[in-house]
């Protein structure tokens, strides 16, 4: 795989160069609440722009519907970016249309402009492999060269991602470089031991990562939503909390396997429940209760890990030499329900190993619960790119940029 380094060290002055960023910021109206992942791909966009480079910036933000929808803007994020640069950016209000080539034609060496939401257009996301390369042939008119660096997308085939770096001269961004090989620390070239923490909400998100993971890790830790089909399979009432009564026979299997292979499993030994799920958005007390794990009232959901994990699981990570760490422990988005969350975030912290948090609600919750970003070894920007990574998938935007 070609990285930018070998681009820049050719020369880009003059050159329009088609950065596929990965600019899917959560947004609260226009507001961004997370600028995490313009961030992350500030050091390519910067390099090309320093050296010469007419930078020309695409990305997607939520799921539109392959028609404009001002509510998937990506204005505020082409905002965000210019503060962060210190410099204007051009912003088309299209992505193939005149306004994009009205953006990068208007250009001079060392600028950068953001071209709206690819997904604005049905065949950046089709399945129809031509209406796909139709729409990568119109992207590709638009420049010269192209850098990926949306490390987020990389898993799914979409025209930006798969078919236009067949079309173009193809480089690796510097997003990409650093996860993949902190990936391979994770997969090929592990320091032990080697402990996962794995939270969220559903068992069925995680199946693919645990069956891999448990020929790799040497202890996985279980919180979240997906703990209770854990609970469930061990033979524990769970009240009302999440479960996926279905998983339960696929659990079983993975902890008859964990056992076998001497993988240990940790479970959540107490957890913080209540009769009612929290409003998030007033947050108003909730008076949460702690109750056994095994003893979970039927009329009750549990909500976080309770105290007595929160030690089990700091314990479990301090002689760690890696952690992975994918999945927020409880719903940290209200105050009475993140302390789970802060717990495993901490341990992290005050681990000497090669601490990885896994993207997704993990770095939106490092980030909202106050944590420095710094204190972790690195914080992904792609939840589900990293988790099928590590499932021994192909992820169609890595294999473009290696063809």
């Amino acid at each position: 795989m070609k990285t930018i380094d070998t681009l820049l060290a050719q020369g880009v002055d003059g050159k329009r160069v088609f950065v596929r960023a990965d600019l899917n910021v959560p947004l609260d109206g226009t507001a961004i609440t997370d600028d995490g992942r313009i961030r992350a791909v500030l050091p390519t966009i910067k390099a090309l722009a320093e050296a010469g480079a007419k930078v020309v910036v695409a990305s997607h933000l939520g799921r539109p519907k392959g028609a404009p929808d001002p509510a998937f803007s990506l204005r505020p994020a082409a905002a965000r970016l210019s503060e962060l640069l210190g410099a204007p950016v051009a912003f088309a209000g299209d992505t193939i249309g005149s306004e994009a080539h009205d953006a990068v034609g208007g250009l001079r060496a060392g600028q950068v402009a953001v071209l709206e939401n690819l997904r604005f257009n049905a065949g950046e996301t089709a399945k129809d492999d031509a209406e796909r390369a139709e729409f990568a042939a119109r992207l590709a008119a638009l420049a010269d060269v192209y850098v990926g660096d949306g490390f987020g997308a990389v898993h799914r085939k979409h025209a930006s991602v798969f078919d236009l770096p067949k079309l173009l001269p193809a480089y690796a961004g510097h997003l990409i470089a650093t996860e993949l090989g902190v990936l391979r620390k994770l997969t090929d070239d592990v320091r032990r031991p080697y402990a996962v923490v794995l939270g969220g909400a559903k068992v069925s998100d995680k199946l693919g990562v645990i069956d891999h993971l448990l020929e790799k890790a040497d202890r996985i830790l279980i919180g979240g939503g997906m703990a209770y089909t854990f609970l469930k399979a061990k033979g524990h009432e769970v009240g009302r909390s999440l479960l996926q009564e279905d998983q339960v026979p696929a659990v079983l299997e993975y902890l008859a396997r964990a056992e076998k292979r001497g993988v240990e499993f940790v479970l959540p030994v107490d957890v913080l429940v209540s009769g009612e799920f929290p409003d998030l958005k007033t947050k108003a007390l909730a008076h949460p209760a702690t109750v056994d794990a095994d003893a979970i009232p039927a009329d009750q959901e549990g909500l976080d890990i309770g105290p007595k994990t929160c030690e089990l699981y700091a314990a479990k990570l301090a002689d760690a030499a890696t952690v992975f760490w994918n999945g927020p422990m409880g719903v940290f988005e209200h105050p009475d329900y993140a302390k789970g969350t802060q717990a495993v975030a901490q341990a992290l912290i005050d681990s000497p190993a090669f601490t990885v948090v896994g993207g997704g609600d993990s770095a939106a919750a490092v980030r909202t619960l106050g944590f420095d970003e710094n204190a972790f070894g690195h914080i992904s920007t792609g939840g589900g790119a990293s988790l099928e990574y590590l499932e021994g998938k192909t992820l169609p935007g890595l294999a473009a940029l290696e063809d």
